[in-house]
């Protein structure tokens, strides 16, 4: 991908990047090459440099809403961490990520902390619906501090659908808990590496192992056997049920990849924002490289 591609991108977001996150979301392996074309950029006018950050629009107020952001993300992080662990106590929970603004070190008044949680096979839904019941009764269904919206079980690790949007996904969460579960989870999409290979891997020395509650063991000992198998299979269709009822408005087709209800993965995003983006961001390169007469081979996201 070229630098032009990743702050494209990344101005999607309103989020300005620095020379070195250019080049660690690009793949091309050589900084000197990254360098020659963001300068040639900035010749043409293409993009902007406010103090080091490096944007397509001239709005130097960008670089003020990226800086408050970030000392916004680092003062409330620890506040998601405790969350964290919360959600790692629960039954069949075998890992949890942050992903999402956070992940990428931003947050503001409007952010949440959205969670990739990784389960124990055939207990997905069960453990996805316990922590949705509590968020609704302990949590007043409050989304800001506990959204829990993506869930992948241990037998099917791989994310099917692999593109850019889901790539940076993958290179910037934040491991939590289950410190090996996570391991498997990097091995099973190697496709994401290829995508940034100057990314700095994940840090795996500081996840902390999930320990379970007393009642959560308790749970899980009433629900290992064939009674939380088939308590698994009535949650999934009950969600689903109510999903098609409540999302009317996406077509089939978006709706298999929005709200994603299988055996081994729960995906909860109506919006349908990796379409979107993935759109965005092919509608706005076409739109630069004819503005500027920039020549670039064509890409795929």
């Amino acid at each position: 991908m070229s630098a032009l591609k990743t702050i494209l991108y990344f101005s999607l977001f309103k989020y300005p990047l620095t020379r070195t996150e250019i080049f660690q979301f690009t793949d091309t392996t050589d900084q000197k090459v990254i360098n020659s074309e963001i300068d040639m950029l900035l010749d043409k006018g293409v993009i902007f440099n406010f103090d080091g950050f490096y944007i397509d629009v001239n709005d130097p107020d960008r670089i003020e809403r990226r800086l408050k952001g970030n000392e916004m993300a680092r003062n409330i992080m620890p506040k998601a961490v405790k969350v964290s662990k919360k959600i790692a106590k629960f039954p069949y929970v075998e890992g949890v990520c942050l992903s999402g603004a956070l992940s990428k070190g931003f947050y503001d008044d409007d952010g949440d902390f959205d969670f990739f949680i990784i389960t124990k096979p055939n207990r997905l839904w069960v453990a996805r619906t316990l922590l949705v019941l509590y968020k609704k009764i302990f949590l007043l269904n409050s989304k800001k501090y506990f959204c829990v919206n993506y869930f992948i079980s241990t037998d099917q690790l791989e994310i099917s659908e692999q593109n850019l949007f889901t790539a940076t996904e993958i290179a910037t969460l934040i491991p939590l808990y289950g410190k090996d579960t996570f391991k498997a989870f990097l091995e099973s999409n190697p496709w994401a590496h290829p995508y940034f290979p100057n990314k700095p891997s994940h840090k795996l020395s500081t996840i902390r192992e999930t320990e379970k509650s007393g009642l959560s063991k308790l749970i899980q000992k009433l629900c290992n056997g064939s009674l939380g198998l088939k308590l698994d299979h009535f949650l999934q269709k009950l969600t689903i049920k109510k999903w098609r009822r409540k999302f009317t408005h996406l077509a089939k087709e978006d709706f298999d990849i929005a709200m994603k209800s299988t055996r081994h993965v729960s995906k909860h995003h109506p919006q349908n924002y990796q379409n979107k983006v993935i759109k965005r961001l092919g509608e706005r390169y076409s739109e630069v490289v004819a503005q500027y007469n920039l020549k670039y081979p064509e890409t795929n996201a």
